[in-house]
């Protein structure tokens, strides 16, 4: 896509998938002007309940594709697991400013391992395995504990597996024989945190970083985020100086979050995401301006806005078995902002929405997380 080329509100952008992510792009589009159009085979998907059209289809369907390159001055996608095939003909067209090669080596565990290798940016040690007859073999080069993950497809701790002893060997073959593809077995890091860096990237090089987040998961789940992350400033200036080396070398355009294990003084690098990221919600009332925001704005060719943490912050993530205590417990929250994703079905581990609070200070926050997981139960 050439530089020069700038989207202005008035035009069209095309989002393939329908999720939270596509919807929040959406509003934030629709905030600044633009014309929104969707693809998605579920029809009035969270994101079409905010735009301006959908196209009812498969990510793969290629007539569709093209009938959305069509219609769209530019377009973005919420997630990485877009049809390969499909984003080389956007890019082809001049519509993909986030480009296929990105997609191509974030979709693959494998290719975002050797490319931290190769900026020698610090991962686990691991290996790439395709057969079952490998695993004796891998696992006695990595050591236990390890975990197995399908280099594909993989998302909130689905095609994923820890191995703690020889004894979970059985378990393992089973779970390539039920996922089937290839695999990468890498060495458990036992980490103090987990952080996320998420940033935006223009067209020109500029990067504009938001505060770093420290997460927590369940069930393998985001489950919490704080911002800014209480760590060090040696810490915070070695993520953020891998993540502009990542996204330098990557070439991305827009929103992007890099996860990264803490153990001590060190980082290691987990997985990477080429669009805005659960753990930047937090964005949205905590800064002066959000990750989707910029998101629109770089693809669009839109000078980015500086970053400014306005108040610290507190993410909780709402799961389908949350949302009943949620909503009973809306009339009386008095602090907190609640974002629902307008998804049909409530399904347990499904993300419906997320709360944020702000706060002046450290206590303030403090007590305001201790009382609304109290109330949540």
């Amino acid at each position: 896509m050439p530089k020069s080329k700038v989207i202005l509100p008035g035009q069209t952008i095309g989002i393939i998938g329908g999720g939270q992510l596509g919807r929040m792009m959406a509003i934030e589009a629709k905030y600044m002007g633009y014309q929104v159009v969707v693809l998605d085979p579920t029809s009035d998907c969270p994101t079409a309940q905010v735009s301006d059209d959908q196209i009812v289809a498969n990510y793969d369907d290629l007539e569709a594709i093209k009938k959305l390159t069509e219609v769209s001055d530019v377009v973005t996608y919420e997630f990485e697991n877009v049809d390969l095939q499909a984003a080389r003909y956007i890019e082809e067209q001049g519509k993909l400013p986030q480009r296929a090669d990105l997609l191509k080596i974030t979709q693959n565990r494998d290719q975002e391992k050797n490319t931290m290798k190769e900026l020698q940016i610090p991962v686990s040690p691991f290996l790439v395995i395709t057969k079952e007859s490998e695993v004796e073999s891998a696992l006695a080069s990595i050591g236990y504990p390890a975990v197995i993950k399908t280099c594909q497809g993989g998302y909130d701790g689905k095609g994923q597996l820890k191995i703690d002893s020889e004894e979970d060997i059985a378990a393992v073959k089973q779970f390539m024989t039920e996922t089937g593809q290839r695999y990468i077995i890498e060495k458990w890091v036992d980490f103090d945190k987990e952080i996320s860096v998420v940033l935006t990237r223009n067209f020109e090089g500029e990067i504009q970083f938001f505060p770093i987040a420290e997460n927590s998961h369940k069930d393998h789940i985001l489950d919490e985020t704080i911002a800014p992350a209480i760590i060090s400033d040696q810490l915070m200036e070695s993520a953020l100086e891998a993540a502009e080396k990542i996204a330098t070398h990557l070439q991305v355009v827009g929103s992007f979050a890099i996860e990264m294990f803490v153990k001590a003084d060190e980082i290691y690098i987990n997985e990477m995401a080429p669009r805005p990221h659960n753990s930047g919600h937090y964005t949205i009332e905590a800064c002066n301006v959000n990750q989707f925001d910029q998101h629109i704005r770089a693809v669009c060719g839109l000078a980015l806005h500086e970053v400014h943490l306005q108040e610290l912050a507190f993410m909780k993530n709402i799961l389908g078995e949350d949302l009943p205590a949620l909503l009973e417990e809306m009339p009386s929250l008095e602090t907190g902002y609640v974002h629902l994703y307008g998804k049909a079905e409530v399904k347990e581990k499904r993300k419906m929405g997320h709360v944020t609070f702000i706060a002046q200070t450290e206590d303030e926050r403090k007590q305001m997380i201790r009382q609304f997981r109290e109330a949540l139960g």
